[in-house]
């Protein structure tokens, strides 16, 4: 399908075309005209919406696709339709399979299953064997195969020496080590962050210093043993304080926040709904700002969906025996939108398209003539209601369903693949 875009302001900070109105025609899955007015020829789908906006294609650098082991709550064709419908052309995923990615054949087998779909599936292999934090797995071969980082997800690598061994490990293979900061000990049985509304709905809290500790340990052993690490989702204003300071004096660190941790705090918790319960879980008011903060001031490298599938039986429990997560690929951009807000859209963007990006060392995709078309098409000034119908995950443990949020994904084109909401 032959496609033409009117209108729309490109975003992408390193273009020469960067904040102006084009138009740019694709065929055959090829960029082969961007000019500030094309006039439409033939049999073309036009895309035309007022404030539309182009970017990159966006890249999502944490979510889980359940397959294989638990396709009840998500499989990976229904994954692609969620990232896809979230403006997302490449979504990367962290280990919650039975079994789990920490062997080639399992890396090999998200490829294959994913190959030529118009979201690309990048499979992160774990870090330690069964991702449990014990002996390293087989990350050499996994890169091999087509792994693109190592994380254990939400499993912490409580073990310092092991975090040492692996970072040593995967700078003599120049990959990226992602360890989620986490000290059970402190945070143990909490079930949202520790502060007034714990205290006030008499849950036990996940304290900020169950974060910070961890962050600040993975900081010291990076500092000591070199390579690149990064922190898939830090909470706290105390986590971004700690990664300034890193960054400024030389460590090769790197981090993410997921998109509802810059929108929402915990009060929303006080219904004791179990579809805000997420981890790292939803912060105070001071947290959020700072958050936010250090997306604007580029402390904080990447947005991430941080996009974990959940069944009935697993959400519809009370509050303190409910599992944690959301579903949140076809809602990120409407949640760092409401939060970091427009004036920094150009902050958002870069944190999901060329940061993740370079942090994961692929290609940045050129919005040239001539060049395979990877793009984002989005707008926002309308904004997106999620609904049952237009929900693509086979799960539903969003807070988000029937709410309107500012932002629209207008479609996504990956070459010859492209996907248009309705």
């Amino acid at each position: 399908m032959n496609i033409l875009i009117k209108q729309a302001r490109l975003l992408s900070s390193s273009h020469p075309l960067h904040n102006k109105v084009i138009d740019i025609l694709v065929e055959g899955g090829k960029i082969t005209e961007i000019k500030k007015s094309i006039s439409v020829k033939g049999n073309i789908h036009v895309v035309e919406q007022n404030g539309l906006c182009v970017s990159a294609g966006w890249i999502d650098m944490q979510a889980t696709s359940c397959d294989p082991g638990f396709e009840h709550k998500e499989n990976l064709d229904t994954l692609v339709k969620c990232a896809a419908a979230g403006g997302f052309t490449a979504v990367c995923i962290h280990n919650y399979n039975q079994p789990a990615l920490h062997s080639k054949s399992q890396i090999e087998y998200i490829i294959n299953k994913t190959r030529n779909k118009v979201v690309d599936v990048l499979p992160f292999g774990t870090i330690t064997v069964n991702g449990m934090g014990k002996d390293l797995a087989e990350m050499y071969d996994m890169k091999l195969s087509g792994a693109k980082a190592f994380s254990d997800h939400k499993h912490t690598l409580s073990d310092a020496g092991t975090l040492l061994r692996a970072l040593q490990y995967a700078g003599n293979i120049d990959s990226l080590i992602i360890a989620h900061c986490h000290d059970d000990s402190l945070a143990g049985g909490g079930q949202m962050n520790e502060g007034e509304t714990s205290v006030t709905l008499g849950l036990k809290g996940i304290p900020a210093l169950a974060e910070e500790l961890m962050v600040q340990r993975n900081l010291a052993v990076l500092e000591y043993v070199g390579g690149k690490l990064h922190i898939p989702s830090i909470s706290t204003k105390g986590s971004v304080e700690l990664i300034k300071k890193a960054k400024v004096a030389g460590l090769k660190v790197s981090c993410g926040v997921a998109a509802i941790n810059l929108f929402l705090d915990d009060s929303l918790l006080k219904e004791f709904d179990s579809n805000y319960k997420v981890n790292p879980p939803l912060r105070s008011k001071k947290d959020v700002l700072a958050l936010r903060h250090g997306v604007e001031s580029g402390v904080i490298d990447v947005i991430v969906s941080d996009h974990v599938p959940q069944d009935i039986e697993s959400k519809e429990l009370e509050f303190d025996l409910a599992d944690f997560g959301i579903i949140n690929l076809q809602t990120a951009f409407n949640c760092a939108l409401e939060g970091v807000k427009e004036k920094h859209i150009e902050e958002i963007i870069m944190a999901i398209t060329e940061k993740p990006r370079a942090l994961l060392g692929l290609e940045p995709i050129k919005i040239a003539e001539g060049e395979e078309a990877n793009l984002t098409l989005f707008s926002v000034d309308a904004s997106t209601t999620l609904t049952e119908k237009s929900n693509q995950s086979k799960s539903r443990n969003s807070p988000f369903l029937n709410k309107t949020l500012k932002g629209k994904v207008v479609g996504v084109m990956n070459g010859a693949k492209s996907y248009f909401n309705s």
